[in-house]
């Protein structure tokens, strides 16, 4: 790859980004980055522009020889690329907005990556997904693309699916976020905790726990089943699970289960911020104008600690630690969004998975795990074949076959609620769904 690395992010005018660049710059040593590429599309060069500032202020207070550029033409940025990142979302935060707000007006939940609005965001994100591929086909065949755009799962899946490419990762912070909440409980250094994951993007669980490479998953279990130490598995609205169902499960779940083993709490809160005007869409508006008057400052060259309310703690960790390993053929353990190949007994072998895998110069190797315990099976199945049609609407812009998709995710109650939400989400999302309306 010769002596600097080429790093794209696409999706450069995100509020993650300095994120993403604190972590170039702690990991310099072991990953000399030359250049990084912050492309964006027009409605975005604002921000682009704020976070690119933010970005060379930062660098240059680490007295590193990173070149930064700012760019709305893609095609430019690619060329010999070894990385590309990709962090963006179509129809910006209001798209978002949109995908919280209709399913809820129906009374069903509204959620960015899980029911109606996953659907929609992976119809729109697909597509571009695909076409940024063909671009780095042609103009930087070596590198891989790290994908942080969520539904990760699903756009993986897409991606393995319908186009011959597999240099791609899809990555997510809640693992990382499970590590962590796992060392802070047993009082330890996150670096000697592992986790062996196994389930989607989302739908993921912790089999196995790992201290200093000995399990200690019999001790952690008996803590969690512990009220005092029922905050690890409060979920995201700060409801703690009933711990029977903890202790017959017996493997962690992640934040986002709550809304398929809690989904009568999670539609009362989804309908309730719906009413107040007040989805977590809207919240993030207010925390990202907050963010980018924080990031004009000429005299900021960090990453500002407000940036973790935003939902991206540990983002940077997982994207530097995973595209290190890959640099470095570290051959560590990490978990990500790659193809099952026969890891998790009851998933197709070309389906993408979310696994621990051990990261080599070659991309993931997954780790087999056997099977998912018989009470996540069903679930995390149903799921799968969700994500699998879903990415067929995508590509192919097939009513039908988003009809299905909506039908058969758990979260809708019947095909004619979901066949209400899906004629107004698609008449709401016209503009970024060409395909339906060709």
């Amino acid at each position: 790859m010769g002596k600097g690395v080429k790093i794209v992010t696409i999706g450069g005018g995100s509020s993650y980004t300095p994120e993403l660049v604190e972590g170039f710059i702690k990991r310099y040593d072991e990953f000399p980055v030359s250049e990084l590429w912050l492309v964006d599309v027009e409605t975005g060069s604002e921000k682009l522009e704020i976070v690119g500032n933010l970005a060379k202020r930062m660098v240059k207070k680490a007295g590193l020889p990173i070149d930064i550029y700012l760019t709305l033409d893609r095609k430019k940025a690619l060329k010999d690329a070894d990385f590309v990142t990709t962090q963006f979302r179509v129809g910006l935060l209001d798209a978002r907005a949109k995908d919280e707000r209709i399913p809820a007006k129906h009374g069903v939940i509204g959620q960015e990556t899980n029911g109606p609005g996953g659907l929609f965001k992976g119809l729109r994100t697909i597509p571009v997904i695909l076409e940024i591929i063909k671009d780095m086909e042609e103009l930087c065949p070596d590198a891989w693309l790290i994908n942080f755009t969520n539904p990760a799962g699903m756009v993986t899946e897409a991606v393995f699916r319908h186009t011959n490419f597999r240099k791609i990762v899809g990555l997510c912070n809640v693992p990382i976020g499970m590590e962590m909440g796992v060392a802070k409980l047993l009082g330890v250094e996150h670096s000697r905790i592992r986790i062996d994951f196994a389930g989607l993007n989302h739908m993921v669980y912790g089999l196995d726990v790992y201290l200093d490479g000995v399990s200690v998953k019999g001790k952690l279990m008996e803590m969690l089943a512990n009220p005092e130490h029922s905050s690890f598995v409060k979920n995201i609205d700060g409801q703690g699970w009933e711990m029977a169902f903890i202790r017959g499960l017996n493997a962690l779940t992640c934040p986002y289960h709550m809304y398929y083993y809690k989904t009568d709490e999670m539609l009362k809160k989804s309908i309730e911020s719906y009413e107040k005007g007040e989805t977590r869409a809207e919240v993030v508006m207010k925390l990202e104008k907050e963010l980018f008057e924080l990031y004009k400052d000429p005299d900021l060259a960090i990453k500002p600690p407000q940036l973790e309310e935003r939902g991206g703690a540990y983002y940077s960790d997982a994207a530097v630690r995973l595209i290190t390993s890959i640099y470095n053929d570290k051959r560590d353990i990490q978990p990500v969004n790659t193809m099952n190949n026969g890891a998790i007994a009851s998933i197709p072998s070309d389906a993408a998975v979310e696994v621990s895998c051990v990261i080599t110069k070659e991309g993931p190797i997954p780790l087999a795990v056997g099977d998912l315990p018989v009470a996540a099976r069903g679930l995390v199945q149903q799921i799968k074949s969700f994500e699998i049609i879903s990415s067929e609407a995508a590509v192919t812009g097939d009513y039908d076959k988003a009809m299905l998709a909506m039908t058969i995710n758990p979260l809708l109650p019947s095909d004619v609620v979901a066949k209400r939400i899906l004629d107004e989400m698609l008449e709401a999302h016209r503009a970024y769904l060409p395909r339906f309306f060709e």
